[in-house]
């Protein structure tokens, strides 16, 4: 899906207040979390590599969140790829 924000998927789909945006910085996938009732996280928190998150995800480990399921790398280049084939295309 895409807003004024950008592409972005829902990392739990039971909860629409939750969104993960995704897009291409200098080659690389990089992500931003935004939740309708914190509205400060997308000001405080920038964009961030796939690889800070991977790298990031071991200091959960064991915990209750993943950011591998959080962060989901394949849909995100799902995502981009079907933007830039209908950028192209002009849908």
């Amino acid at each position: 899906m895409k807003d004024d924000r950008g592409l972005y998927y829902f990392p739990n789909p039971n909860n629409k207040q939750v969104r993960v945006y995704v897009k291409k910085i200098d080659g690389n996938i990089c992500f931003r979390l935004w939740k309708q009732d914190d509205p400060c996280l997308w000001d405080d928190h920038g964009w961030a590599p796939y690889e800070a998150i991977k790298e990031a995800s071991q200091l959960y480990e064991g915990r209750n969140f993943d950011p591998g399921m959080t962060y989901d790398i394949v849909l995100a280049r799902y995502l981009i790829t079907e933007e830039s084939k209908n950028t192209v295309t002009g849908i």
